[in-house]
């Protein structure tokens, strides 16, 4: 039997401006519609941990959001503390100037060091490629580098740049 819809939606709140009130509307509609995680800044971990404790909604932070341009260190502490805080996932940006560059080898690297960290403390990886930013090839490449360095899934966008995912896109990702 099929899963239903809600248990594939990440319900999201990534505003800078988000208050303790929007956090808590959104972990209440999260409980309530059972969709699959809450997606919300690092600073609300602990709140949303508390809060999905008996639940079977995950939560879900972001890591060098929503640039992708944070050192590999940081992305990595970050990601150990966003765990040990009660995440269980964790969506990562990766270094779109690095990829842009040519620069695979530091991709790769930053991406597998988060993913070792993400693993090693249970977690689930996914790796955001902005890809309204990127060429088909640039696409490819990410979505290669992001597979061989141990991600678990890819995803196309922060929300953050202008453009969003499309059609097009996605059969690309699904395809490499």
């Amino acid at each position: 039997m099929a899963k239903p819809l809600a248990k594939y939606i990440d319900h999201t709140l990534l505003k800078p401006d988000a208050t303790q009130d929007q956090i808590d509307e959104v972990l209440a509609q999260a409980k309530q519609y059972g969709f699959a995680s809450v997606c919300i800044n690092p600073y609300w971990v602990v709140r949303a941990a508390a809060s999905l404790r008996d639940t079977d909604v995950n939560v879900c932070t972001v890591i060098g959001f929503p640039l992708g341009a944070n050192t590999t260190q940081t992305k990595v502490f970050e990601t150990g503390q966003a765990i040990d805080e009660g995440a269980q996932e964790i969506d990562m940006v990766l270094n779109i100037g690095e990829l842009k560059a040519g620069h695979d080898d530091h991709v790769r690297a930053d991406i597998q060091a988060v993913a070792d960290m993400t693993h090693a403390k249970g977690g689930l990886l996914k790796v955001i490629i902005e890809a309204v930013l990127l060429t088909d090839d640039e696409k490819v490449t990410a979505c290669k580098l992001a597979a061989a360095a141990g991600a678990d899934y890819v995803k196309t966008s922060t929300g953050f740049a202008a453009g969003g995912a499309t059609v097009h896109d996605v059969a690309l990702m699904r395809q490499n």
